[in-house]
């Protein structure tokens, strides 16, 4: 049985890849690799998937689509994945190998002692070219080392958020979840991230810095300049989020798992907003009315709740000042806590 499905999606990733999954393959035979080649055409992408498909026959697999985007990827990774946990690489990005020594270690154990755990998490660090960067944590929220639940977690500070790099979910779970992200739309790992979590009952943190996320490309899509060129993709994914769920029916489930995703939610807005802002069109500004207006009347509750008392209620002061100091908040922010940095 393989314990975990890594997926590796990639486009045009032949200068980086190599490293992404050689930590990957420290992992050994209970580990199954994807590598996805989502239509790469200007360099050898694809060779590199075959040739490692070839030398480790029973890690890896090779699968190549036309090109659908990040999404499709791991779509793919989904409907393929034979592990019992999942988890998601970026080809830029790599995991700490002795810290993927030890999360494996604890996969087996509890698989072992028939102890099911939903959710994994570990932290992730902001991989700079010249060394380590801001390193996000957990355990102010999460027990540490404890199979625990929702009722069990603390709140967010408000610089601390989930992302795609910090989770390794039940494959069970993602595909129960019927998550299916849209091709050719960067930023749908809020949408991956998120539609799961309601049905993880269990959740393990330990406090290991499992993923590096690696910050400096030019190209890369939290770079200020794309993310304004990108930004209808960024808004599509905040309004896809917010439709995802009943958050009503969520309180009645948990009232703290509620306030997990308001706190995403929130910090979805706030980016999706302050970017809007940066833009400063009267198309772009007129998308950000627009996003408020769908979430007062889909939600009123949530509309209250990310208006009057989160982060994002900082994008409806009204006016060129308002507008002004929420990117100014913003950008402060980013400073402080060293987020996308």
């Amino acid at each position: 049985m393989k314990l975990i499905t890594f997926t590796v999606p990639c486009y045009n990733s032949a200068e980086y890849m190599r490293h992404c999954i050689d930590t990957l393959l420290t992992a050994g035979e209970e580990a199954e690799i994807l590598i996805i080649n989502d239509g790469s055409t200007k360099d050898n992408t694809a060779e590199i998937a075959d040739e490692y498909a070839a030398k480790y026959p029973t890690i890896v697999r090779a699968i190549h689509q036309e090109n659908g985007g990040h999404g499709e990827g791991v779509n793919q990774g989904i409907r393929n994945a034979k592990g019992l946990y999942f988890k998601v690489v970026d080809s830029d990005d790599w995991l700490d190998t002795i810290a993927l020594k030890r999360v494996m270690d604890r996969i087996r154990s509890f698989v072992k002692e028939g102890k099911r755990v939903d959710l994994f998490l570990a932290n992730y660090v902001y991989q700079h070219p010249d060394g380590p960067g801001h390193i996000m944590k957990y355990g102010n929220v999460f027990p540490k080392d404890k199979i625990c639940t929702w009722d069990d977690t603390k709140a967010f500070g408000p610089s601390q958020y989930l992302m795609m790099h910090s989770v390794i979910f039940r494959t069970k779970v993602v595909r129960a979840s019927g998550v299916v992200l849209p091709k050719h739309t960067f930023y749908v790992d809020n949408l991956f991230l998120y539609a799961p979590l309601p049905l993880c009952k269990t959740i393990y943190y330990m406090d290991e810095n499992l993923y590096r996320y690696f910050i400096g490309r030019e190209d890369q899509s939290i770079q200020e300049n794309v993310m304004v060129k990108r930004i209808d993709q960024q808004y599509r994914v905040t309004m896809l989020v917010t439709d995802l769920f009943d958050m009503k029916s969520i309180q009645k489930q948990s009232r703290k798992l509620a306030r997990v995703l308001y706190h995403h939610i929130s910090l979805m807005i706030t980016i999706t907003a302050v970017y809007l802002y940066v833009a400063n069109t009267p198309e772009k500004l007129q998308m950000c009315k627009t996003m408020w207006e769908k979430i007062k009347e889909k939600d009123p509750s949530l509309y209250r709740h990310m208006k009057y008392n989160s982060l994002s209620g900082w994008t409806t002061i009204p006016g060129v000042p308002g507008r002004k100091l929420s990117v100014s908040v913003y950008r402060l922010s980013q400073k402080i806590f060293g987020f996308n940095t």
